[in-house]
C-alpha cells in the first residue's frame, strides 16, 4: 500500500510493480462497488506480472464507508467529483513515476468499468479496458474515446444490449476497439470474490459468478490490446 497526492489530500492505493526490466507502461485499476478488495489486488498483481506498473486507488477512504460509497456512485452518475479527480490523480502519479514510460491505461470492473468509460473521451488515458461497465450519460462523447477493449456477459440483466451499443458508437467514431459479449456468462464473470459458502447459490442465481474460460479469454484480449497500444507505440517512438 502507498499514498499518492490528490486534490482533496493523499489517498491510499495498492501499487503492484513488475519483477524486472522497466521502465514500464502503467495501468490504473478501478475497483468495483466492493472497494479495494483482495480480488482487485489479485487483478493488479496480474497486470504487473505482464509488465505494467499498476495502481489501484482506494476510493472509499474519506469518511465512513457508506458515505464514501454514496459519494463515489454520485460522482459516476454526475461525471464529476472526488472519485473522478482521484482517478486522474492516480494516473498523473503513475505517469510521473520514473519507472513509467509515461503511457497509462485504465481497467475497471462493474462500477470501475463505468469510470473507465466516463474518462475514456477526456484525454486522460492512452487506452482503457471497461469490463461490464455502464455507459455514461453523454454516450456520444465515446466517439472520441481512447482505444477501448471491453468485455460483457450476454446474460447480464443489468446491462442488456450494452456491448452492441458500445461497439456501434466506437465504430462510428473510428475508435480502435475490441468489444466482446460472452454468451454464457452474466455480470462480474472476471471477479473472484471470497464469497462464503452459503452465499454462493445466491451469487450464481444473481449471475455474479466467476467463469474461468471467459475470464481468461478476456484477459488475453486485454493484455494483447494494451501491448499493442501502449508497449508497441512506445517502442515505435
Amino acid at each position: 500500500m502507498i499514498e499518492f497526492p490528490a486534490p482533496r489530500g493523499p489517498l491510499p492505493g495498492y501499487l503492484a510493480v513488475p519483477g524486472s526490466g522497466g521502465p514500464w507502461p502503467a495501468v490504473v485499476v478501478v475497483h468495483d462497488a466492493f472497494g479495494l478488495s483482495s480480488d482487485i489486488r489479485r487483478i493488479s498483481d496480474r497486470f504487473a506480472s505482464h509488465g505494467y506498473l499498476t495502481l489501484a486507488p482506494a476510493l472509499y477512504r474519506r469518511g465512513s464507508r457508506v458515505g464514501c460509497v454514496v459519494r463515489t456512485l454520485r460522482s459516476l452518475a454526475e461525471a464529476r467529483g472526488d472519485a473522478v479527480d482521484d482517478l486522474v490523480a492516480a494516473r498523473d502519479h503513475l505517469a510521473a513515476d520514473e519507472r513509467c514510460t509515461g503511457r497509462v491505461a485504465s481497467a475497471g470492473f462493474c462500477m470501475g468499468g463505468g469510470f473507465c468509460l466516463l474518462l475514456a473521451p477526456r484525454g486522460v488515458f492512452d487506452a482503457t479496458a471497461p469490463n461490464y461497465g455502464v455507459a455514461p450519460r453523454g454516450l456520444d462523447e465515446l466517439r472520441n474515446a481512447c482505444p477501448t477493449v471491453a468485455s460483457y456477459g450476454a446474460r447480464d440483466r443489468m446491462l442488456p444490449g450494452a456491448a452492441a451499443q458500445l461497439e456501434q458508437i466506437l465504430t462510428d467514431g473510428g475508435v480502435p476497439h475490441d468489444v466482446r459479449e460472452y454468451p454464457g456468462v452474466a455480470h462480474s464473470f472476471m471477479n473472484k470474490w471470497p464469497t462464503p459458502g452459503p452465499l454462493r447459490v445466491v451469487e450464481r442465481t444473481a449471475g455474479l459468478a466467476y467463469s474461468e474460460p471467459e475470464a481468461e479469454d478476456a484477459w488475453r484480449r486485454i493484455t494483447a490490446f494494451f501491448d499493442e497500444h501502449l508497449k508497441e507505440s512506445e517502442t515505435g517512438s
